[in-house]
């Protein structure tokens, strides 16, 4: 979807959404007009996406794991003065 069609689109919501005092019934329709008109996208060419096998991660290094103890350690204090 290129700029002027999304201009297109977005104006079209603004003016037909039924929270925005629109007819459902043209807005439905119109939704079918423009989901016709897009191409659609495969979101994985390839189709790879699920046949990879898992990617298995080692430790994280020391500097790391004790980084992410502070920012625990830190939400957690934060957390029991809030409440």
């Amino acid at each position: 979807m290129n700029a002027e069609e999304r201009a297109r689109f977005r104006a079209f919501v603004r003016e037909h959404h039924p929270d925005r005092g629109g007819d459902p019934e043209t807005f439905v329709a119109g939704l079918a007009g423009f989901g016709a008109a897009a191409a659609p996208v495969d979101p994985d060419p390839d189709g790879r996406r699920f046949d990879a096998p898992a990617e298995v991660v080692g430790p994280l290094p020391l500097p790391v794991r004790v980084g992410v103890a502070l920012i625990r350690t830190w939400r957690r204090h934060r957390q029991s003065r809030v409440r």
